[in-house]
């Protein structure tokens, strides 16, 4: 990805679950643009792992943080602010499931957590970025949803109701924000190969199951979803705003 240009170069952005998977993928590539990147996760020893992957000295930044404690997450971006002066680009990856039975079996708690991580972590990531962008009156925000939202999924009911909430949140925020040349967007990968989804598609009869409704005949890779992130934070996406670019190999035409 190193000989793709998307103008990205000393652009400031904060990645949330930025220490594995799509977060982390999320990071590499950016550095690779020569950007600057906060990470953010909940435990300190991914974020040191991560750091010592990525190696990015002094362009990036890694900051233990719940996206669902609005106190953490002030302190995420006043960190972010402190170290780089602003924040040109909020990516809203942070996300967790549990598997769940039916709905109405399910208990809240298990609601409130999964809600917390996905929905409740994105509004409040957003709304102090939105706010930080409002006065530079620049930036953009790209949260990561998911296929899920969509269409029921057994097992995944409350995570897709979370992702469609998102959804709905990337809308509205980017009709608010407009005035203020902010744009936001975002992206709903189908099954990606990562540790998050682990127990999904190593299971060769589940993947078969899966591969089976997509027309490309594979899962996404970490990058598939990477590229659209990047493009939607770049001045090429310049006048592309509340839009959910589906990356799921066809599989929604089928």
């Amino acid at each position: 990805m190193e000989n793709l240009w998307f103008g990205l170069e000393d652009k400031v952005f904060v990645v949330t679950g930025g220490s594995r998977g799509i977060g982390l993928e999320t990071a590499r590539a950016l550095l690779g643009q020569k950007a600057k990147v906060v990470i953010c996760a909940r435990k300190q020893e991914g974020l040191e792992k991560a750091q010592n992957e990525l190696r990015g000295g002094d362009s990036l930044l890694a900051v233990q943080a719940h996206v669902a404690k609005q106190e953490e997450v002030e302190r995420l971006f006043d960190t972010a602010v402190e170290k780089f002066g602003r924040v040109d680009v909020l990516v809203n990856n942070m996300g967790m499931n549990l598997p769940t039975g039916e709905l109405v079996d399910t208990e809240a708690g298990m609601w409130q957590k999964i809600l917390d991580s996905n929905l409740t972590g994105t509004y409040l990531c957003s709304r102090k970025a939105g706010r930080i962008m409002r006065e530079q009156k620049y930036g953009s925000i790209v949260s990561v949803t998911s296929t899920a939202a969509h269409r029921a999924s057994p097992g995944m009911n409350i995570y897709g109701i979370a992702k469609a909430g998102i959804e709905m949140m990337t809308k509205n925020l980017a009709s608010e924000l407009a005035p203020h040349n902010i744009r936001v967007n975002a992206v709903a990968p189908t099954m990606v190969r990562t540790d998050f989804s682990k127990p999904f598609w190593s299971n060769q009869e589940i993947y078969d199951m899966v591969v089976k409704n997509i027309p490309m005949g594979r899962i996404a890779e970490p990058e598939d979803v990477v590229k659209p992130v990047l493009f939607l934070a770049s001045e090429g996406a310049s006048f592309i705003t509340g839009q959910t670019i589906v990356v799921d190999g066809g599989s929604s035409v089928v």
